[in-house]
């Protein structure tokens, strides 16, 4: 671990907590990585680890299973980004208990597919221009699909689910790249298949307000939607939240 010339804007030298942080691991766990060569980083005279943003960045890219990133400088606002807690399973809704009870009264989770539905998420990955839109139902351990276009899995645990987020947020959820934010960098759907890297969702909201899932679009590729196709995704959703209303009894 000898040390490099001196950092440059264009790839700035970071303690091994900076780089854990955008890792999104603990420091403890980043100091056995650079001890085990995995993370390419050298010590100052004063016995300071130290590591190149490139490093981390290449680290990333190759957990994800993508090709390493060419000579071309970093962004230094990769450093700025704010991280989460990594991994945790995102807090539940205040409600979740009537939640659960308004989501079974729908009689959706489990059901077959119906046209209804298979619409809305065929128009949101067009609208999008998104290789996959799902309509996600999120009951006590999983978010279950509803409807799917672009993956061939009908669920996922509650705990890696990015529509849980979305249905405690209350409001449209945005990711640009989840390579940059600590909730999701090692989530198993963005580490692997189907290798997630953008996610947009906006909560299914029933009668009494129950946030029941989300009409959600992803994409491989790092991006953010236009307000217009915000907008239309919201459209979309609000419709299929009035399909949904139609499933609970009146008087419950």
């Amino acid at each position: 671990m000898s040390a490099p010339s001196s950092g440059t804007s264009d790839d700035p030298i970071l303690t091994t907590r900076e780089a854990a942080r955008l890792l999104g691991i603990a420091v403890s766990t980043a100091q056995q990585w650079i001890e085990n060569g995995l993370l390419p980083a050298w010590k100052t005279p004063g016995g300071h680890r130290r590591v190149r943003l490139s490093a981390v960045s290449s680290l990333l890219r190759e957990r994800a299973g993508l090709a390493p990133l060419s000579s071309a400088p970093v962004d230094p606002a990769f450093l700025a980004y704010p991280v989460h807690a990594v991994q945790a399973a995102p807090a539940l809704p205040a409600d979740e208990p009537a939640r659960l009870d308004a989501l079974a009264a729908t009689g959706l989770v489990g059901s077959v597919p119906e046209t209804v539905f298979d619409r809305l998420t065929w128009l949101a990955a067009q609208i999008t221009d998104s290789p996959i839109a799902t309509l996600t139902l999120v009951d006590e351990e999983r978010q279950w699909f509803k409807s799917r276009v672009g993956v061939g899995f009908s669920e996922t645990p509650r705990d890696i689910a990015f529509c849980s987020h979305t249905i405690l947020a209350g409001e449209p959820l945005m990711v640009a790249d989840t390579w940059l934010d600590g909730r999701f960098i090692n989530n198993p759907m963005v580490t692997g298949a189907p290798h997630i890297r953008f996610y947009a969702g906006v909560p299914l909201v029933d009668a009494k307000g129950f946030r029941l899932g989300a009409l959600c679009v992803m994409d491989r590729e790092p991006r953010r939607l236009r307000e217009r196709e915000l907008r239309a995704l919201g459209e979309l959703a609000a419709i299929a939240a009035e399909e949904i209303r139609r499933r609970r009894p009146a008087a419950s």
